[in-house]
């Protein structure tokens, strides 16, 4: 949906301002040549009437009234910010369904915003990045996960520990050798999977130091994770201009893990901020309806790690 709003905005963008300069370059030259002519061949008009030849035609003035409002939210909303709510729970603990975030558009590059293509080259994903990207199997969906190998890397996910090998840079010798990513505790219950209390750890992916949830007693699938060629089982060798993502919520997202890498032409942007969120916690009898808020979480408004 995002995808065809992004066109729709952009179409009625051109089509308004297309109308507007149509009228000033051509209908409103026209409009006062007709005033100027009736003026000479009469004793004289009634300004109602002047009003009257002049007026301009019902989409001229919509055009006018709506070009500026809407040329501003299309540039905003496609070259700078632009709000999505989160779905589901599959970034927990560090996004929450109800949580509404700001993704900066230019901080993988300026894209057009009806191809896509890279207009200009402003950044690439580092690791730790929380990013949100068209879906590979589906490019109408926009998902949102952290980015975990990069470029070249190589990225072990077994026993439920993550292992990456960053890539070898030309002329590094020696190359770098697969390093456990390291994670403590922080608690236990916090959050509940199908009544299961979850695990919550602490880990530091690249320079960002976040929170992650594991299930203890979820096995883990590796029957339904995405088997590249010539890699042994829950490995991953990410290609160039590609990435990997992963949810915080390790035993309750569908991530790289299970379908593979993220092309950079499918990269939306830096998710950044929460600017609101709100709770959803009615129940089946409550007169309103359950996609009405039950409250606002204020506490969560701020930047993201």
């Amino acid at each position: 949906m995002a995808a065809y709003f992004s066109i729709f905005l952009v179409i009625v963008t051109l089509a308004s301002g297309i109308i507007w300069m149509l009228d000033a370059w051509l209908l409103a030259p026209k409009r006062r040549a007709s005033l100027t002519a009736a003026e000479s061949q009469t004793a004289g008009l009634s300004d109602e009437n002047k009003a009257h030849m002049l007026r301009e035609p019902a989409i001229v003035e919509t055009a006018k009234s709506i070009f500026p409002v809407i040329a501003f939210v299309t540039i905003l909303r496609s070259f700078l910010w632009e709000p999505f709510q989160i779905p589901s729970g599959s970034m927990m603990p560090t996004l929450l369904v109800g949580d509404f975030i700001l993704v900066e558009k230019f901080s993988y590059g300026i894209k057009d915003p009806v191809w896509r293509a890279k207009l200009v080259d402003t950044g690439e994903p580092e690791r730790g990045d929380i990013f949100v990207f068209k879906y590979p199997l589906d490019p109408t969906i926009d998902y949102i996960k952290r980015v975990v190998g990069l470029p070249g890397d190589r990225i072990i996910y077994r026993n439920k520990q993550l292992y990456i090998q960053q890539a070898c840079k030309e002329g590094q010798s020696p190359c770098p050798q697969p390093e456990q990513i390291s994670h403590s505790e922080v608690s236990r219950g916090d959050f509940l999977q199908d009544g299961i209390p979850l695990m919550r750890y602490h880990e530091q992916l690249g320079d960002v130091n976040h929170d992650i949830l594991i299930n203890p007693l979820r096995p883990e699938p590796t029957a339904y994770y995405y088997q590249q060629p010539g890699t042994a089982e829950g490995e991953y060798l990410v290609p160039e201009g590609m990435y990997f993502a992963m949810g915080d919520n390790r035993d309750n997202s569908t991530d790289s893990r299970f379908w593979g890498f993220v092309p950079e032409a499918n990269l939306v942007g830096k998710a950044v901020c929460i600017w609101i969120s709100f709770e959803f916690n009615r129940k089946p009898d409550d007169v309103l309806p359950h996609w009405v808020p039950s409250g606002v979480r204020f506490n969560r408004i701020g930047g993201l790690e």
